[in-house]
């Protein structure tokens, strides 16, 4: 699992969910044995998504990935925007079908009570949908409701959502009718620049007037309206404002420009994603940080990712296209978009993956026997069980740079002590190798000389290089640590802190499994589907309706699954387990010094929520052949970052006798966040 075989550094606990017996093999023995491939958030691979969610929007249409504007409605009003994404806006599908009729329920109630012209019925004013601790899913929750019921508002408590008569509706339905005001809402909601919204005419100029009064004074920062006179009569006309347009016209080209966004799919070969980025950004001459993405991906693999850059125009870009490929960067599908992309917008990732040089592990003290002595018995047996019954969720050791001998995790403990010069000197240990990178590093230790430093490191660090800047211009002390620190884009500051809470995660995990066992106990986390898809929601990002403590009657009866369970990673918001867990994560904390901490670093602008991941994750779409490879044979794997397995198994169980050697070839998706390294781990009960 490490990216160097050299380094031997345990990162995941050695405890599993299932109790096969494991086999032995390498993975990335060539580039293409490891293909990763993202899926958007429409669940399409990026590969193949020739019209993606980002392409550049027509007038009044979104780009944003969650379309909401507003559903159809009758010829006599127009609107530029477009009908809703459907499966984005399911309620059934993001709060389940009972909480979904409970709110319909709501939604006729009030509207019974006397087609809004009455006060609402005393003990119905506040309908509770539960708690949504992922703000991605709380945005869908009140994007959903408001295009189904634009009556209703959405109040949000912390992380609880709740829904009640929302009072500029009943308003404007009072001057226009409730099918306009419905429309209007979607429209506002939409926020879909350069959009428009009309209402039917109006030939009494009284009542115009209260209209343009009303929108002026509730929603006049985000609208303009007029009037206007058409065959028909006299209309309302509202159009959105474009946020913080210049005043002055000087500006209105560097704004055009400042505003620039190009879409394009990287693949990349045996690079870090950084790298990559570090060196497209010298090539066109924009800074690292103009550069947004969904994720990072391994660094040993073919990979394919969307990714957004700001300030460089597609022509531009696709200029630059020969020059790329030579440092194994490769782009498609560019594309002018209007926003950049944000960290952890996907769904998850696909793999396609090679395990070579299949065989049975000897190194156990029992030996094997019985059919599974045959190896590519135990390697049937081994994936069936992970794809029936999955893996333990832990981090892989890419979370943690197993192949350094400092680890993120470590640096993270020491930003989270506020302790920033320790984790500057930590961040820039270097490797037993003598590679340029290694030999500015230790250049900078042995002189704290961080201009001579920054001469000797390559120009495709960019982490390395930002810092040693800063440390230039500000000096080696706490402040110039604290402003090296800060030289670095949130996305990269606070993957040290969120690498440690990982190393915790880990631990808590095995504990949990270790010492409570399989099944849930009292006192555990767990979330409620609520009628949703349990694969929808394992990513780390928590995408819960709700977090429930399991109760000892919950455990008599077996209400709950394993596969239900959350743990806390260590932050300021979440809850602990009710059970022995608690204590530990108590005495784990302590244990580094952070008994007392609040998971801010003020000074670094950096504030760890926390978040729920659940305890075990499953692979999808899995799919697995085992063809024999003589001695000699290989060779990079089908490097296409395409296919995706369509479910079930494909096996071609060969004599292993007649052959030099088994190979494995696995396929299958992961939710974000999940790791393919440990999911193997969990088939080979070993390493790869």
């Amino acid at each position: 699992m490490t990216e160097d075989s050299d380094v031997v550094v345990v990162n995941v606990p050695v405890c599993f969910i299932s109790n096969h017996e494991g086999f032995r093999g390498s993975i990335k023995t060539f580039t293409d044995d490891f293909v990763v491939t993202e899926i958007n958030v429409d669940g399409q691979l990026v590969t193949q998504a020739a019209v993606t969610p980002h392409e550049p929007a027509t007038p009044g249409q979104r780009s944003d990935v969650k379309q909401d504007g507003p559903t159809d409605v009758s010829a006599d009003c127009d609107v530029t925007t477009p009908s809703p994404v459907t499966s984005d806006l399911d309620l059934d599908l993001i709060l389940g079908p009972s909480a979904t009729e409970e709110l319909e329920q709501f939604a006729v109630s009030l509207k019974d009570a006397s087609g809004l012209d009455v006060k609402t019925p005393p003990g119905r004013e506040l309908l509770h949908l539960g708690s949504f601790p992922d703000k991605h899913r709380r945005a869908r929750v009140h994007r959903a409701v408001r295009s189904r019921f634009p009556f209703l508002m959405t109040v949000t408590s912390q992380t609880d959502i709740s829904v009640k008569e929302d009072p500029d509706y009943r308003q404007l339905s009072r001057l226009v009718s409730q099918e306009e005001a419905g429309g209007f809402f979607r429209f506002i909601d939409a926020k879909a620049p350069g959009s428009s919204w009309r209402f039917r005419p109006d030939q009494d100029k009284q009542n115009r007037t209260a209209v343009h009064h009303f929108l002026s004074r509730r929603f006049g920062k985000l609208v303009e309206t007029k009037s206007f006179s058409d065959q028909e009569g006299t209309v309302i006309w509202v159009r959105l404002r474009e946020r913080g347009r210049p005043r002055k016209r000087k500006a209105e080209h560097w704004r055009e420009e400042e505003e620039v966004y190009t879409a394009f799919t990287l693949c990349k070969r045996n690079l870090e994603t950084l790298e990559a980025i570090s060196y497209m950004a010298a090539a066109l001459d924009v800074l690292p940080s103009h550069f947004t993405y969904a994720g990072i991906k391994d660094k040993r693999a073919v990979t394919y990712q969307s990714m957004v850059v700001k300030k460089v125009s597609p022509q531009r870009l696709k200029e630059k296209t020969s020059e790329f490929e030579k440092r194994g960067i490769h782009l498609s599908h560019v594309r002018s978009v209007r926003e950049p992309l944000r960290l952890g917008r996907l769904q998850g990732n696909h793999f396609d993956l090679v395990v070579r040089d299949v065989r049975p592990d000897r190194t156990t003290d029992t030996p094997p026997s019985g059919p599974d002595t045959d190896p590519a018995a135990l390697v049937q047996q081994a994936v069936e069980n992970v794809k029936a019954k999955g893996f333990v969720n832990y981090y892989g050791p890419q979370r943690f740079g197993s192949a350094q001998s400092v680890q993120s995790d470590r640096v993270g403990l020491d930003l989270l002590r506020e302790d920033l010069v320790s984790a500057v000197r930590l961040f820039f240990t270097p490797d037993d190798g003598d590679d340029p990178q290694n030999q500015a590093k230790r250049h900078f230790l042995q002189t704290n000389n961080a201009k001579e430093s920054l001469a000797l490191m390559p120009m495709s660090k960019a982490r390395e290089r930002l810092m040693l800047r800063a440390l230039h211009r500000y000096g080696t002390g706490l402040d110039g640590c604290t402003q090296a620190w800060l030289s670095l884009p949130h996305g990269m500051r606070v993957f040290y802190p969120h690498a440690y809470c990982s190393r915790v995660w880990n631990e808590a995990a095995a504990y949990r499994l270790s010492t409570l066992g399989h099944i849930v106990r009292t006192g555990d986390l767990v979330w409620t589907q609520g009628g949703q898809n349990l694969e929808e929601d394992t990513g780390e990002s928590s995408s819960l309706p709700q977090i429930h403590v399991v109760t000892e009657q919950e455990e008599q009866d077996g209400v709950y699954t394993l596969g239900q369970v959350l743990l806390p990673m260590p932050g300021n918001t979440v809850k602990y387990p009710e059970n022995k867990m608690a204590s530990w994560y108590q005495q784990r904390l302590a244990r580094d010094g952070l008994e007392t901490c609040r998971f801010r670093v003020s000074s670094l602008k950096l504030n760890l929520p926390g978040c729920y991941r659940p305890l075990l994750a499953a692979p999808r779409n899995l799919s697995y052949h085992i063809p024999c490879v003589r001695a000699g044979e290989g060779g990079g794997g089908g490097g296409g970052g395409g296919g995706r397995g369509e479910g079930g198994s494909e096996r071609q169980l060969n004599d292993a006798a007649a052959s030099d050697s088994l190979t494995l070839t696995v396929n299958f998706d992961l939710d974000a966040s999940c790791y393919a390294t440990v999911c193997l781990r969990e088939m080979m009960k070993s390493d790869p």
